[in-house]
């Protein structure tokens, strides 16, 4: 059990080093901040402070080196931008983000899961189909496009939510609701697929054939043995809250870190950008680290197979 863990954590380690370096050179290597940040009519003698203030002056390599050190001593460098520390921008901006994710991921589980389970156990009827074309809708439908429907009829037609902002309850329905949109049309879809190979599994039938009520079947013998799928879902959901949560933040004008990755890119601003990609980053893969971590505890035979 120890190596199966000690596996997925290096493995994990090596996927965010991976991810630091592959931002690092891309960021430097795909156009000069210098110009972005201070104008391109700024004067050589300007742009040349400029680098050797930020050590944009020295050798690619040296800047890694220096940029690996500091970030595992705790240190993302300060923004080239409002010149204070990225822990502390991001800091500012990571709880509204967590706050709407939370409440967004919470809304599709409550309702994903329920109606996976209702559509397998009605298969083929009304419920059933009802179900799927909202699966269909869900993660079919761009976010985008589902948050300008949302704030054209709430908004501007019917006048009933806010469209934008923060600062009252009311400022989280829209945007939650887009972003839970897409995880509970994915719960319900694959929640019915794992369903429908538990229930005419023979224990099932004995489970039935023994006078168990059928609440207690499907709770205690039907989704137990249907959840690794299930988790796995939740868990790629889970780490897709924060990376899906740039557009909808953009779109509802929400203050969180999707929101300041969108002006950190257009400003170039090279060490909240890095911060930035490294968070997301970390949030999928840790995720997917939980998964199999859970796999483990659900199915033994998977960490026999890890050693």
């Amino acid at each position: 059990m120890t190596r199966f863990w000690l596996f997925k954590l290096l493995r994990t380690l090596l996927t965010l080093w991976f991810v630091v370096t592959f931002t690092f050179i891309v960021l430097r290597t795909s156009g000069d901040p210098v110009v972005s940040l201070i104008g391109a009519d700024a004067l050589p003698e300007e742009i040349e402070q400029f680098r050797e203030q930020w050590g944009l002056d020295q050798p690619l390599i040296l800047q890694y080196l220096q940029y690996i050190v500091q970030m595992v001593s705790g240190n993302f460098g300060e923004s080239l931008r409002d010149h204070r520390p990225v822990i502390t921008i991001i800091a500012e901006r990571l709880p509204w983000t967590l706050m709407l994710g939370l409440v967004a991921y919470l809304g599709a589980a409550l309702v994903g899961i329920p109606a996976g389970i209702g559509a397998a156990l009605r298969r083929g009827g009304a419920f059933d189909r009802a179900i799927m074309a909202f699966a269909v809708f869900g993660f079919a439908l761009p976010n985008f496009f589902l948050g300008i429907l949302l704030i054209l009829l709430f908004s501007l037609w019917l006048q009933v939510l806010p469209s934008s902002g923060t600062g009252t309850i009311w400022h989280f329905v829209m945007p939650a609701l887009t972003l839970s949109t897409f995880t509970a049309g994915t719960l319900a879809r694959f929640t019915r697929s794992a369903m429908l190979e538990v229930l005419d599994k023979p224990y099932m039938r004995a489970a039935a054939a023994k006078g168990v009520p059928p609440v207690k079947r499907v709770l205690f013998h039907a989704l137990p043995n249907a959840a690794i799928p299930i988790v796995t879902v939740i868990g790629l959901n889970i780490g897709h809250l924060i990376a899906g949560a740039i557009v909808i933040e953009t779109v509802f004008a929400w203050p969180g870190i999707g929101r300041l990755l969108v002006t950190a890119v257009s400003s170039r601003d090279l060490a909240v950008v890095q911060a930035l990609v490294l968070v997301i980053a970390a949030t999928m893969v840790l995720s997917n680290l939980a998964v199999d971590l859970i796999y483990g505890l659900l199915d033994p035979r998977i960490r026999v197979g890890g050693r």
